[in-house]
């Protein structure tokens, strides 16, 4: 960790879950025990829409979600925005205010109902931004970032085989049903 905090947050979860617990950990508050992401760090907030497309700023990386202290997700995502704050030489007061915020926000899910979080009132300047880039982005925008040539034919891995031609047509049809 001494040699870059940034690629340990960064690394191995499993490891950096094993410094919080070896760690003289007294002043950690016990948190139930409930769905952490596991590896909460920036890289994995962003913009998330629902199924009627409302954009919202949320963990979007849980294939490390377990059931732990909600303390540890804290911990790990206010040493990701230090490292990131440390990372851009910002100085050390603005550093203190993003873990302010950190903690701020998580209070304010506890004293307001959700559905007044939700209010556009709450949220910071760039967080607003943020969710409006989201909110026009369509399909080819992600395409073109994230497909090299803008064929829409993803590469088969060695674990996929091609569709016939019939079973093509047959999976056209099932998505023809409305309720699919």
């Amino acid at each position: 960790m001494a040699s870059s905090a940034h690629a340990y947050v960064r690394g191995n979860t499993i490891k950096f879950y094993e410094w919080l617990e070896s760690s003289n950990a007294v002043n950690l508050p016990k948190g139930p025990p409930i769905w952490i992401c596991g590896d909460c760090h920036l890289g994995n907030l962003g913009p998330i829409a629902d199924a009627q497309g409302n954009v919202e700023i949320q963990i979007r990386d849980l294939d490390q979600t377990v059931i732990g202290n909600p303390a540890h997700d804290l911990v790990r995502l206010g040493l990701s925005l230090a490292t990131a704050a440390r990372g851009s030489d910002l100085p050390g007061l603005i550093t203190v205010k993003m873990i302010e915020q950190l903690i701020d926000g998580y209070e304010l899910a506890f004293t307001v109902g959700i559905n007044d979080i939700t209010e556009k009132a709450f949220y910071p300047s760039s967080v607003q931004t943020s969710m409006k880039e989201a909110n026009n982005r369509t399909w080819k925008n992600l395409a073109r970032e994230m497909i090299e040539n803008m064929d829409p034919k993803i590469p088969l891995g060695k674990k996929f085989w091609p569709l016939t031609k019939a079973e093509r047509s047959a999976i056209s049809k099932m998505f023809e049903v409305e309720n699919i």
